[in-house]
């Protein structure tokens, strides 16, 4: 650092994207995180389970961090700690509730026994360091979500974290206005605000409004109901409880996060279930299906959740029957419209009636729109403003909104994950970047996956494969065995008794042009084989298959 007086903001995830949310404050030679969040998978990165944000920075001034707070429990917030932790062992910080989910996630990684975990409270304040910070309650789609006023010694920050402006939040928790206006009137000098929802006008509707399609979707249901959401939306796990006891059905959960979850959400008070409601699997399948209720996981379709395999029939808990209602209580998260689609087309054909977000309010957002953000930042009337949370057609649509509200151009900061900003007392600048970017989870893999293994995953999926096995005479060269070929992907039934027929006749007619010192060059044959198969496989059905030569000596 070049000055006490200076502090940093360094996106490590967020910015560009929707989700794996981090961002680093480098103030006083220490360092504080906020927040280490997931995200998922496109479509072009097959296999992928989800990723992460690279910690890079952080483990090479390991020495300096301080600690990390969590604004709440989403997993696009808390979906990366127990990765992070396993290489940067720090301070954690979160409300009771979002340290209770944690927990959950950090004992499925053998972790809870060494991790640091701090409870802190909306509405209380904390100091860490250089950085005083104050702890403001927002409305969210979960409980127990926090804002952040960060006082440093370069200025004052607010950061709002996930909010909207809900005028009738379930168990009373209001974005606290008072809070963000007392820190306003003290001089705010740079504002990080959500942008999720800038494109959406108006206002977003209250969590209540659930209820409500709750209501009238259980009401008129002749069967059992399935609810798929997010195994973290506690909000959306009492409107189920409350309707499933209002039409005097009884309530089964599928998904081990989620019954997680819901179990912690029981303990610590923030979730109330009837005694007798929530019912063991097995003893939920003894009673009439018109008489259910079912919350799952697979909101996004994701392949192993519960209700995808229930929608090809491989949930053997699961098994879903004509006139079954379904409602996927979740928005879309950019990457899974496809899978979510394909989804909900097998339910149809099951014989299901689907609710989903296009056609029926069974989900509202968690996010401020236009409007609630208007009042945001004309509350706090800060001095420089970094729009935070989003794609980047959402950052540049928060910055219009911004300079629609007086802000000047001078004054606004559009960031990418990596860049590092520098305030002081007087300015807000760039100040060069940091390694940032993408570590991709595949299974018990973690980074491993790089572009090149990405590539021949596309390759694979769009081509196929063919491979090739010749088996030679070590001193000779002359061929013991095959050519044999297997084919995956390529044609099927007698067009690829056809190519692969045609295959072979080209890789004797290579055999057959090359010396005995060729055909011993076992690289230069390789390459023979493949460049040979490759023009067949173009000339004949204009595909470009994965050529794998395999040459056994003997």
């Amino acid at each position: 650092m070049k000055e006490e007086t200076t502090c940093a903001l360094i996106p490590l995830g967020g910015l560009g994207e929707i989700g794996k949310n981090m961002l680093a404050l480098d103030c006083g030679g220490r360092i504080l995180v906020v927040d280490a969040g997931m995200t998922f998978p496109t479509e072009d990165q097959p296999g992928i389970d989800f990723i992460i944000p690279d910690i890079s920075f952080l483990l090479e001034n390991r020495d300096r961090v301080l600690g990390i707070i969590l604004t709440h429990g989403h997993e696009d917030h808390v979906g990366a700690l127990p990765y992070v932790l396993r290489q940067l062992l720090v301070p954690v910080y979160g409300t009771r509730m979002t340290l209770g989910m944690v927990r959950n996630k950090l004992e499925e990684h053998n972790l809870p026994g060494e991790v640091s975990l701090h409870e802190i409270k909306a509405g209380g304040s904390l100091t860490l360091g250089p950085f005083q910070l104050e702890f403001i309650p927002v409305a969210h789609s979960i409980v127990d979500g926090i804002g952040l006023g960060i006082t440093t010694p370069a200025g004052l920050i607010v950061h709002t974290g996930d909010f909207k402006l809900d005028p009738t939040p379930l168990n009373n928790e209001f974005t606290d206005l008072g809070k963000f206006g007392e820190l306003g009137r003290r001089g705010v000098d740079i504002l990080l605000a959500d942008s999720t929802n800038v494109e959406r006008a108006g206002y977003t509707l209250s969590e209540r409004e659930v209820g409500v399609a709750f209501d009238e979707i259980i009401r008129d249901a002749p069967q059992r109901v399935v609810i798929a959401c997010f195994s973290s939306n506690i909000h959306r796990f009492q409107q189920v409880a409350n309707t499933t006891v209002r039409y005097q059905r009884s309530l089964g959960v599928l998904g081990r996060s989620m019954v997680k979850n819901m179990r912690t959400a029981q303990e610590l008070g923030y979730l109330q279930i009837p005694e007798n409601l929530w019912r063991t699997w097995n003893d939920l399948l003894k009673l009439p299906s018109e008489k259910t209720v079912v919350m799952t996981t697979g909101s996004q379709g994701e392949p192993k959740s519960a209700l995808a395999r229930a929608a090809v029939g491989e949930n053997r808990d699961l098994k879903l029957k004509p006139g079954d209602t379904v409602i996927i209580s979740a928005r879309t998260i950019p990457g899974n419209e496809r899978r979510i689609g394909n989804m909900i087309n097998r339910l149809f054909r099951l014989g299901c009636r689907v609710h989903y977000e296009r056609v029926s309010e069974i989900h509202v957002s968690g996010h401020a729109a236009r409007e609630e953000l208007k009042i945001m930042h004309n509350i706090i009337r800060p001095r420089h403003f970094i729009p935070i949370h989003g794609e980047t057609r959402h950052l540049y649509h928060h910055a219009e909104l911004a300079r629609e509200l007086g802000m000047p151009e001078d004054k606004i900061l559009i960031l990418e994950n990596g860049d590092r900003a520098e305030l002081t007392r007087e300015t807000l600048r760039r100040a060069g970047k940091v390694s940032a970017g993408n570590v991709l989870v595949d299974g018990k893999s973690v980074g491993d996956v790089g572009h090149i293994v990405l590539r021949d995953r596309q390759h694979l999926s769009e081509d196929g494969m063919v491979v090739a096995i010749l088996g030679l005479n070590r001193q000779t060269g002359a061929l013991l065995s095959g050519p044999d070929l297997i084919t995956r992907g390529i044609a099927d039934g007698h067009e690829t008794a056809r190519l692969t027929e045609g295959a072979v006749t080209i890789l004797q007619e290579v055999l057959s042009q090359e010396t005995m010192e060729g055909i011993l060059d076992i690289p230069v044959l390789q390459d023979q084989v493949r460049s040979a198969l490759k023009r067949y496989f173009k000339k004949e059905i204009m595909r470009f298959p994965m050529i794998i030569p395999v040459i056994m000596e003997v």
